[in-house]
């Protein structure tokens, strides 16, 4: 067998196994283990300030005194959707102002010592779920590298 042969199927099988672990690399909505461990680690981490039904706190658009923004939604009536996948894990692992403007104020607390990588794929493969099927496509062609 030829050296490239054996490596396309070491490669292979390497693709193999992690499509069937638990272990999430991307955020996928229609990964029904990710979801589900997604929904679940949403409510432990996320619902108590971007809500359980994903609406967000009220005027989420509206600073608050301290100058800091209210959680969004993540629903279609948020803007979660308008950004793609590596932006929303970045932000979501290294908090609000790791990836924000200078200046920017944010309450989006650092979750890189709270869950780990697959688990913030798994939360967001949970939040895109709850998407239109619209959203979803929109945000998608976002994730595709031209």
């Amino acid at each position: 067998m030829k050296t490239t042969s054996k490596v396309f199927l070491a490669g292979l099988a390497v693709f193999a196994l992690a499509a069937c672990s638990d272990n999430f690399q991307t955020a996928d909505a229609t990964n029904n283990a990710a979801v589900a461990a997604g929904g679940k680690l949403y409510l432990n981490n996320c619902a108590s300030c971007h809500g359980e039904d994903l609406k967000g706190e009220p005027d989420w658009r509206v600073a608050k005194a301290d100058g800091t923004l209210p959680a969004p939604p993540h629903d279609d009536s948020g803007h979660t959707w308008h950004h793609p996948d590596t932006l929303l894990f970045n932000y979501t692992k290294g908090g609000g102002t790791s990836i924000a403007p200078e200046g920017f104020k944010s309450n989006m607390p650092a979750y890189k010592d709270i869950l780990s990588d697959s688990e913030i794929w798994a939360t967001l493969s949970y939040i895109k779920s709850r998407w239109s099927i619209q959203s979803q496509a929109r945000q998608a062609r976002m994730n595709k590298t031209p």
